[in-house]
């Protein structure tokens, strides 16, 4: 009888995951263009709660792009990132000593054409990722590239109404095919859109689309998504002329929910949180909107419009499933009810930000979507958010091991139940900009960055406790977990 090994594969993908527009920072030379991400404002005062991003109107969108162009000082901290469009090649020098043997990043598409309707892309660019792709490879590490990492050109959503506007299929196609033509004999796997189903949390930045797009603002953003799930399959459609061996994947945000109590009705809620959050995987990895959905759309009062063609070219379905997985949160039939929002875990700590640890959740996701999908899986994100204290440049971050090392076990047991695990990419290697709150000081890296939430410090780079570890379970394939 087959046995399933409590190991990790011997050609498992060690990874460390990062964003072009919480590293790059270079936000105005060389051609590029202002982004959905490049207006994130930091502002210290308010409440550690609320800097999560849901919505953001045209009015504050107009604002921001004005005060930017005008230097009026207000604080954007992706603007500035890390510097890692000047830094990258001494950054991966450190990624290879710590020992990846992958590397995701994004490219910023507002690099390659800054109002994203150019006819041809801004070839300085388009150098730039030539030069780190090139680097990448260099240090031994093979590439990963999201398409769209929250890098719309800003343009796209003062002209248009961001991915709901239906012309934005047409100016993404171009996009890619100058991207997947140009790195084809480089570049094997691919995500086209990050974590496409964070419909509630990076809104803006995810679809470009204000809150005062439409009146029925729900509407607006599923039927945006919509048009990112055509325009992925398009994609998928692409790669398969320009070169058959690249692999295209989807991306979710892994939202592990947990019925709130042992009411019949809040293992109902749960359910059907859980089948929203599977829409996005349906659809991309099965090739067709799944019926419940259906009754979902018509109890919000949503009508997708469907255009002539979408239906078969969905068809062009991901060859492999990525998810980023931080924490997971209790379902009530009443939150459910309350645009589903969700509820803390009383049994489980948190991290300063808030967010539950539950590393069993990640074992439990596992095997949720490879018993649903039967297909390849990359964990794509995984990570401590939290600040750091540097004594004479030592980082003692036991915390972030031990953390980073439950999870790492939860996946090894994962693979011993016979889910087909084939890569971890720790999110944020390297001290970048927070995706949320916009903050330097959420840190998740095993290489601390000396800049502060304000754009102030050395830049200096110091490696913390937890790179000697990760190096370690690295070299040793996850067998000292």
């Amino acid at each position: 009888m087959k046995k399933n090994k409590r190991e990790f594969p011997k050609d498992f993908l060690w990874g460390g995951a990062i964003a072009a527009n919480q590293a790059e920072g270079a936000y105005d030379i060389d051609g590029k263009g202002l982004n959905v991400s490049n207006i994130n404002e930091f502002v210290a005062d308010i409440p550690l709660a609320d800097r999560m991003e849901r919505d953001t109107t045209s009015t504050f969108v107009n604002e921001a792009i004005e005060s930017i162009k005008n230097h009026e000082g207000r604080n954007f901290p992706k603007l500035r990132g890390i510097d890692f469009y000047h830094t990258y090649r001494e950054d991966l020098k450190l990624l290879k000593e710590l020992g990846l043997n992958t590397f995701r990043t994004s490219i910023d598409w507002s690099r390659i054409f800054p109002t994203g309707v150019e006819e041809a892309p801004n070839e300085e660019g388009l150098k730039f990722y030539d030069q780190l792709i090139d680097a990448i490879l260099a240090n031994g590490m093979e590439p990963m590239i999201t398409l769209s990492h929250y890098e719309m050109p800003i343009f796209l959503t003062t002209h248009y109404h961001g991915w709901y506007s239906r012309e934005l299929i047409e100016h993404f196609v171009r996009y890619s095919k100058v991207i997947l033509e140009r790195y084809k004999d480089k570049v094997k796997y691919w995500i086209v859109f990050n974590q496409i189903n964070l419909i509630g949390y990076q809104s803006f930045c995810h679809l470009g689309v204000t809150e005062d797009t439409q009146e029925n603002l729900l509407e607006a953003k599923y039927q945006g998504l919509h048009n990112m799930m055509v325009v992925s399959a398009m994609v998928k459609e692409a790669a398969v002329t320009i070169n058959p061996d690249m692999e295209i994947g989807m991306m979710v945000f892994a939202d592990q929910v947990y019925p709130a109590s042992t009411k019949p009705e809040d293992a109902l809620a749960a359910l059907q949180y859980s089948q929203m959050d599977y829409f996005y995987s349906d659809v991309l990895l099965r090739g067709k909107y799944p019926n419940y959905a259906f009754r979902y759309f018509e109890e919000q009062g949503i009508n997708i419009a469907f255009y002539e063609g979408d239906e078969e070219v969905l068809k062009n379905t991901a060859d492999f499933l990525s998810f980023s997985y931080y924490y997971s949160s209790l379902v009530s039939k009443e939150s459910n009810e309350n645009n589903r929002s969700f509820l803390s875990n009383p049994e489980l700590e948190k991290t300063p930000w808030g967010w539950s640890i539950d590393p069993v959740g990640l074992r439990i996701v596992l095997n949720q979507f490879y018993d649903r999908y039967q297909c390849p899986i990359y964990i794509t994100e995984n990570g401590l958010g939290t600040t750091d204290i540097v004594e004479e440049d030592e980082i003692h971050d036991d915390y972030r091991s031990y953390y980073l090392a439950e999870h790492l076990k939860q996946v090894k047991e994962a693979i011993y139940d016979g889910v087909d695990v084939r890569g971890y990419y720790a999110w944020g290697p390297i001290d970048i900009v927070s995706a949320s709150s916009h903050q330097m000081s959420k840190r998740y890296g095993f290489i601390y960055v000396d800049i502060d939430d304000y754009g102030q410090g050395s830049k200096k780079r110091l490696k913390k406790d937890s790179f000697a570890w990760f190096q370690q379970t690295i070299q040793q394939n996850g067998a000292n977990l």
